[in-house]
């Protein structure tokens, strides 16, 4: 069974930065297109950030310039490095991996597979 851990979430204030961490169990899964997604109180899960198998990224426009996705294929390992946080960054953050899928036009949960259970993130002004 894939598993996908998060790690590295937590609480800080405005204009800080967190990296999230995204440990897969399963190395094939790790070679495919990784994900962020990530989930406010009362808002759909939306998507973060993508990294497929040639190591292209994708962004939503919300976090482009403030986040990098970068993966470490040797400790299958994926991470989220998050600047210049805000307010509006506060939520659930979540991993997301393919069991197949090597690249993906748009960040998309349904094109996901596995899920891990979330590590949360908090923002204050």
């Amino acid at each position: 069974q894939v598993q996908l851990v998060e790690s590295g979430g937590g609480s800080v204030q405005a204009g800080g930065s967190l990296r999230l961490s995204c440990a897969a169990s399963d190395y094939t899964v790790s070679m495919n297109v990784m994900a962020w997604f990530r989930q406010a109180p009362g808002k759909e899960r939306g998507g973060v950030a993508t990294i497929d198998s040639a190591g292209r990224k994708k962004y939503a426009d919300s976090v482009t310039g403030r986040f990098t996705n970068s993966k470490d294929t040797a400790k299958t390992t994926l991470y989220l490095q998050m600047n210049r946080l805000n307010p509006e960054d506060t939520a659930m953050y979540y991993c997301a991996g393919s069991g197949w899928r090597t690249y993906v036009y748009y960040i998309r949960h349904q094109d996901f597979d596995y899920w891990g259970r979330g590590t949360q993130v908090t923002v204050s002004s």
